[in-house]
């Protein structure tokens, strides 16, 4: 069922408000502009809706933590997308093309795009990333997994590793450049389409794993490897089946 008229309990708000002074700056930011308002005429991006319903991946990944991290977390990378490009020719560039293009916008309007254009970006890759119960029988992505890791299950173990060692927030990614697979780890809201220079790795993204603790804390706490365990059982292979295919 999927839940509405969702209200955030009095417990967590005090955890968000305790927990905010320790943020860097990029998490105080996110939060602080959570209330930036956008004229309705500049809107492009938008929340895109999830293709299943917030309790579609219980047990594994939890319905509370679903809702908020779709409809509060990823709804504030969009407002303030929109905010930092309202009147800007780029707002009519899709999103995964924008954040190539960071170089080419004002220095004042870097900063947000990169965390908030990667934030809206990331997300909208992960939603369609998950899906309970899917299994990987793409030839074309198995064999190729074998071949660039060994096997399948030394895939997921330097998979499992490289999201575990992600210090603070960011993301894991298994991604296809120049013919091979890769795992990848990036900071914050960076993204493997920035390219090496801006966020430290490069590729085209296959899957990807958020390991920010807004993403598992109400359902792991701070046990981040049982949340990358269980991410297995809710990756969409054949999305990822489908984007390896047009990687080629």
């Amino acid at each position: 069922m999927q839940l509405s008229n969702f209200t955030l309990p009095l417990a967590l708000d005090w955890i968000l408000s305790a927990a905010q002074s320790r943020l860097n700056p990029v998490q105080q930011n996110l939060v602080s502009s959570a209330n930036v308002s956008v004229p309705a005429a500049s809107m492009t991006y938008t929340l895109p809706p999830l293709p299943y319903s917030y309790d579609a991946l219980e047990p594994h990944f939890d319905a509370e933590t679903m809702e908020i991290h779709h409809s509060k977390h990823h709804q504030t990378y969009v407002t303030n997308l929109n905010a930092a490009l309202a009147g800007s020719e780029f707002s009519t560039l899709a999103v995964d093309e924008v954040i190539t293009k960071l170089d080419q916008l004002p220095a004042s309007k870097q900063t947000a795009v990169r965390n908030h254009g990667g934030g809206h970006a990331n997300h909208s890759f992960f939603w369609k990333n998950l899906k309970p119960n899917t299994t990987l029988s793409s030839e074309g992505l198995k064999a190729a997994i074998e071949r660039d890791f060994s096997s399948f299950e030394a895939f997921q173990q330097q998979f499992e590793k490289a999201a575990a060692t992600v210090f603070g927030s960011g993301w894991a990614w298994l991604v296809k450049r120049e013919g091979s697979l890769a795992i990848v780890t990036t900071k914050n809201q960076d993204s493997p389409l920035m390219g090496e220079a801006v966020a430290g790795a490069s590729g085209f993204p296959i899957i990807g794993l958020d390991v920010w603790e807004h993403a598992y804390y109400l359902k792991f706490r701070n046990k981040r490897p049982d949340y990358i365990k269980a991410y297995w059982n809710v990756v969409n292979w054949d999305e990822a089946s489908t984007r390896f295919a047009q990687s080629d």
